[in-house]
């Protein structure tokens, strides 16, 4: 069963993460349910295994919705079944929150504490609006050090878009790049220097993942087997080490405020919001499908709620 589930994931091109929390889910409902057969339950035991999610584990409302993804993923599309109650199944209302944004002196803060390539990549994450993963699978190929532009490949939604390339990150950028450059080609020389391409590349393109513009840019250290293939390639760097190292920095730094890599995204809408740049060309290089996503960070400028002074506050 697990098996198919993870067949079909690939059939459909998803993310490898997306495959793993599938998988995931199902096996703890299967096991929630004395290992029966998914085609021996339905509505009544997915509704009953979200309570228990919900009551007895007390899991977010993100959590509960993403297993319920996967079990409607596991009848939809593994089991082919389209009964009445999947439509009927309501998901968990996750509640509204602000983003958490940091001030420019918390930014300069936060940086000063990091170093390496941690400092560049939160740069990015802060200075190109960037996520996490787009930061980390940054391939040599979409950065144009010409235009100061970065294209992000198959973001959020599997959309590409532009965004700018921080003029006083590109020194460093393209020192990192000739690193890769020399790991690269030292792995050309042992026999190696293949990396993963997206969809059908490989077989459509053989020779592409050995060219230097599809090598990462924040290449790991050492190759290591492809968990899906089996094939011994250099990918990326493990996005973790990003994420302690700002948690640590914030820290340091004394930021009082709940500080992750996403923040510095929040930080980067924010500002270009207090300076005036139009929220349709924040949107853009956003990546928002939607401008409501892009206009919740009207609600967080330095100006207090809502923009109004307050009648404390002298006119």
């Amino acid at each position: 069963m697990l098996d198919q589930v993870r067949d079909r994931v690939r059939r459909l091109g998803l993310a490898k993460r997306t495959e793993e929390a599938y998988v995931g889910w199902v096996r703890r409902f299967i096991l929630a349910n004395a290992k029966r057969h998914p085609r021996d339950m339905g509505g009544v035991e997915v509704e009953a295994f979200l309570t228990i999610l919900a009551s007895r584990h007390n899991v977010a409302p993100s959590t509960q919705n993403q297993a319920l993804s996967a079990l409607l993923f596991l009848y939809r599309e593994v089991l082919h079944q389209h009964l009445p109650w999947m439509e009927s199944i309501q998901r968990a209302k996750k509640p509204a929150r602000l983003p958490v944004v940091l001030s420019r002196d918390e930014v300069a803060a936060l940086l000063g504490h990091l170093a390496g390539l941690h400092a560049l990549q939160a740069g990015l994450l802060y200075g190109s609006g960037l996520r996490l993963m787009e930061c980390i699978r940054l391939r040599v190929q979409d950065i144009d050090f010409t235009r100061l532009e970065i294209i992000v490949r198959h973001g959020k939604g599997g959309k590409d878009r532009r965004t700018m390339l921080p003029r006083s990150l590109a020194p460093s950028l393209q020192a990192q790049v000739e690193e890769v450059r020399r790991l690269h080609t030292a792995d050309l020389a042992a026999g190696f220097g293949e990396v993963w391409l997206p969809h059908a590349l490989s077989r459509k393109l053989p020779r592409a993942g050995r060219d230097f513009g599809w090598q990462y840019v924040f290449a790991a250290r050492s190759r290591s087997v492809d968990p899906r293939s089996g094939v011994v390639r250099r990918h990326h760097v493990d996005e973790e080490s990003l994420q302690r190292a700002v948690s640590r920095a914030a820290r340091v730094a004394g930021i009082e405020k709940r500080v992750t890599c996403h923040a510095l995204r929040h930080s980067f809408a924010t500002h270009l919001l207090e300076s005036g740049y139009d929220i349709r060309t924040i949107q853009e290089l956003l990546g928002h499908a939607d401008l409501a996503t892009t206009q919740i960070y009207t609600h967080v400028l330095n100006r207090g709620g809502r923009g109004v002074r307050s009648p404390l506050d002298p006119g």
